[in-house]
Order: structure tokens, then sequence, then C-alpha cells
């Protein structure tokens, strides 16, 4: 209130209306501690601690915010690796001269990349998003770059694939003057098809390492090399199973170097993290999950390297291998999700390292140098 010598002009002020609801924000201000809404209070309750590494957030929610990727996100990641790991092998196999492995092993990558990127596009919501991704090309976002080589792949695939039907149909496709020009383009189609297939299937743990998801950002080094293992003995399990085990010998190769990877890349990347960032991989629904496809994977490694040659065995273990893949997806994927939940996973896996680099002397890497 101000008291100056031209107060007295001012007209004459009524009594001030009071607002409807006013009441009742006091009495929920009450409510939540606040006294009687008169004074002053404290808006967000005390934290309680009962020990140092235990806390909580602001009202109890997350500190990091988890990506809104649910299942189709998980298939995507799968079918993209198999197509990936695919179009490896069918390379080899056009270069060895195994056409039923050649066969096979496109048309695997064709329906792969195509049902994949169409659970891609349902978990986006609408199809032009999708479309608007590829507006431009941010060579810094493994997100924008993978959105190019999934449609340089598939439309690769598309080519090649259209040639194994038209073989196998006794080149009855209408295709007219084009079936010599896509003859001669083949070897061409099918190198460029084998150059974006170890980008297509790792390029995805790039993109969950570049979050700030707890569990997926401190496995940044190692979810590429653990995404591409994995694609590698689903893509030879996929072979086993849809081609005779005498032209499968490449396929038997890739899927007992994946089980390989695999299993050491999975292992690797949880001893180089923290344990609370590990916790998600090894515990809940995610840690069930991953413990499965290890045994799967090495069952099914078992299964190639001692009895591959036989048909039924060859398929049994192609069949697990795929299945350990895909639940690896869905592991790493929920195992993320579930890692955002708990605040201590945020902020004690970070306070401990700012603390090593300062015992060790280093004080010019952070925000926070004092003592």
């Amino acid at each position: 209130m101000s008291l100056t010598e031209f107060d007295a002009d001012r007209p004459p002020e009524g009594a001030r209306r009071r607002r409807r609801g006013r009441g009742r924000r006091r009495r929920a201000l009450t409510e939540v501690g606040m006294g009687d809404g008169s004074r002053e209070g404290a808006v967000v309750e005390d934290v309680e601690v009962e020990r140092a590494d235990e806390f909580d957030s602001y009202y109890g929610r997350p500190i990091v915010k988890a990506p809104p990727w649910k299942e189709p996100i998980a298939v995507y990641l799968f079918l993209g690796g198999i197509a990936g790991g695919c179009g490896l092998l069918a390379f080899g196999a056009h270069c060895t001269g195994r056409p039923l492995l050649r066969r096979s092993t496109r048309l695997i990558a064709l329906g792969a990349v195509g049902v994949g990127t169409v659970a891609l596009i349902e978990d986006l919501g609408r199809p032009e998003r999708f479309l608007n991704m590829m507006r431009t090309v941010k060579v810094s976002s493994p997100m924008s770059l993978g959105t190019w080589i999934l449609a340089g792949f598939g439309s690769l695939s598309g080519v090649l694939a259209a040639l194994e039907v038209d073989r196998l149909t006794g080149q009855r496709l209408p295709l007219g003057p084009l079936r010599s020009l896509l003859g001669a383009l083949e070897t061409p189609t099918a190198a460029g098809q084998a150059v974006l297939a170890p980008l297509l299937a790792s390029y995805t743990g790039a993109l969950l390492g570049n979050t700030i998801v707890p569990t997926w950002e401190a496995g940044r080094e190692h979810l590429s090399f653990l995404f591409a293992s994995s694609a590698s003995l689903a893509a030879g399990g996929a072979a086993m199973v849809t081609t005779p085990v005498e032209e499968a010998g490449p396929a038997r190769v890739l899927a007992t170097a994946g089980v390989a990877g695999d299993v050491l890349s999975m292992h690797l990347m949880k001893r180089s993290m923290h344990p609370l960032e590990a916790e998600p991989l090894e515990t809940g629904r995610a840690g069930t999950l991953l413990k499965w496809s290890e045994r799967l994977a090495i069952a099914g490694g078992i299964g190639t390297l001692l009895g591959g040659r036989n048909r039924y065995v060859a398929a049994a273990s192609g069949a697990a291998l795929l299945a350990s893949s895909a639940l690896t997806r869905f592991g790493v994927l929920y195992a993320g999700l579930e890692s955002v939940k708990d605040p201590r996973r945020v902020v004690t896996p970070q306070k401990e390292r700012l603390a090593a680099r300062r015992a060790a002397g280093t004080t010019d890497d952070s925000i926070t140098t004092a003592g």
C-alpha cells in the first residue's frame, strides 16, 4: 500500500469481491500441510531418508522420463536384426553359389524388414510420422540415420526378393524388359544390401544407448555389439529352419559366432555397469527373459555344433536361437523402462563416478568441482 500526496485524488474503492473457489483452494492447501492457507508453507512434503543410499524424488515421480516405447518396438528390434543378418547370409550365398540359401535368406530379409517397419509405424501411432523422419539427415542422430538405413535396406531387399520370386515361378512375373535390367543389377544390389545389413542389425543398440535411460545409457559401449550378435544367431537360426542342411553351412557358422558374441557381450555389459544400473537386467520380468535367452542361446549353439547336419536337430536349434534373440530384445527393452522408476539408479551411480574422478584428481570435467 502506497502513501503519496496523490492518494486523495483516487476514487473510493468498494469492497473486493471474493472469487469463487478460493475457499476450496485454501482448504486444499490446508490438507497438504499449508496451515490455514494464510501464510507460507512447504509445497513439497519432506523427503524421508532411512539410509544414505535410499531416497525418493519429488512427488514420488521418476527423475528420468521413460520413452513411450512399447512391445512393437521390441518386435522391430528383433525383426530388424533378423533382416540384417539374412542380408549378409544372402550375399555370401550369392557369391558362393548356394541358390537355396540365397533364396530363403532374401525372402526372409524382405519379410522381416517389412513386418518390422509395420511394427515401428504402429509404435509411432501415425504413418506420416515415419515419413517426417525422412525429411532430413542428421549424422549425429542414430534415429535419423536408422530411418534411412531401414528405407534403403528395404528397397534393395524388395528388388532381390522380386528376382527370387521370378525365378521360383519360372519367370512368370510381368516384369517385361525390367527382367534383364534387374538381372544385371543383382550383384550391385546384393552388395548394397550387404553393406547396410550390419548397420541395420546394430544401429538400434546405439539408438538405445543414446538415451538418458540409466540401464541403456550405462550399456552404450556394448549394446550395438550385443544386438549385432543377437542378430547373427537369429539370422543363422532362421536360415537353419528354412534351408536344407547341405547349403546351410554358412548359417551354422554365423549362428555359432552369434551365440558366443551374445553371451560374452551381455556379461561384459553387466560387468561394466554400476550394480544399480545392471539390476534391471537381472531381476524382475526383464531378468527372467534374459536368463531364458541365454539358456536358449547356449542350447541352440550346442545343437548347431553337434547336430547341425541333421535336419530335425538343425530346425530345433534354429527355433531356439530365434526365441533367444526375441527374448533378448524384449528383455533389454523392459530393463530400460524399469530402470527409470527408481531414482537411485539415476543419482547414485553418477555421484559415485564423480567421487571416483575427484579421488583420482580429475576436477575439471563436471559442473560441481569444489571439494
